[in-house]
């Protein structure tokens, strides 16, 4: 009940930042992080992790091994994600500013896993995504299930497919409020030249 009040008091703050009026599920996050690898130790990025709802679920499918970086724009929220999860590298920044963040690292992300509202992706983002990934490299953003045929919702998932080699939308999350879905998408296209 506390990251539901928490969630409600910062999406009223700043509800473009805050796109969000509560915390994702566990429903919601277990189809999130199927993409990390069970073996190995793998870079993943988690962009808007707001309260750590996904942060928890990628804590435990790593179970102590690789790396992992949360990228948060609201300083409030990535203060108490600083704080619950001590073990995760918690950047105050734009998602936007990810090929620079991995970059100044050495880093190349094995997954990226998005939290953020659709209206984030106003600039190229999916893009900026694309480059972080490894050749290999998944992306998964979840969508709610009635902005599936809004423009905003339709245009994505149209880059998300030109940036990557297939999307796959996972079946609806019914335990979610409200009802989602997650899309993955797998290796990047490789870049055009010319």
């Amino acid at each position: 009940m506390a990251d539901t009040a928490l969630f409600f008091r910062e999406f009223v703050r700043s509800p473009m930042v805050t796109a969000a009026v509560t915390a994702s599920s566990p429903a919601l996050a277990g189809q999130m992080v199927l993409p990390v690898p069970e073996r190995g130790d793998p870079v993943v990025v988690e962009l808007g992790p707001g309260t750590g709802a996904f942060t928890s679920a990628i804590r435990q499918r790593l179970g102590g091994r690789g790396r992992h970086l949360a990228i948060e724009l609201n300083p409030r929220l990535a203060r108490i994600l600083a704080d619950r999860f001590p073990e995760v590298e918690v950047i105050t920044a734009d998602a936007a500013s990810l090929p620079d963040q991995l970059s100044g690292r050495g880093l190349t992300a094995d997954v990226v896993i998005s939290g953020l509202p659709w209206s984030a992706y106003q600039r190229p983002l999916i893009s900026a995504v694309a480059k972080s990934l490894s050749s290999t490299g998944t992306f998964t953003q979840f969508t709610y299930t009635w902005s599936l045929l809004a423009p905003p919702s339709r245009r994505q998932l149209s880059e998300l497919r030109e940036a990557f080699e297939e999307v796959v939308i996972g079946r609806t999350v019914w335990r979610n409020l409200p009802p989602a879905l997650v899309y993955f998408a797998p290796r990047r296209r490789a870049a055009r030249r010319g």
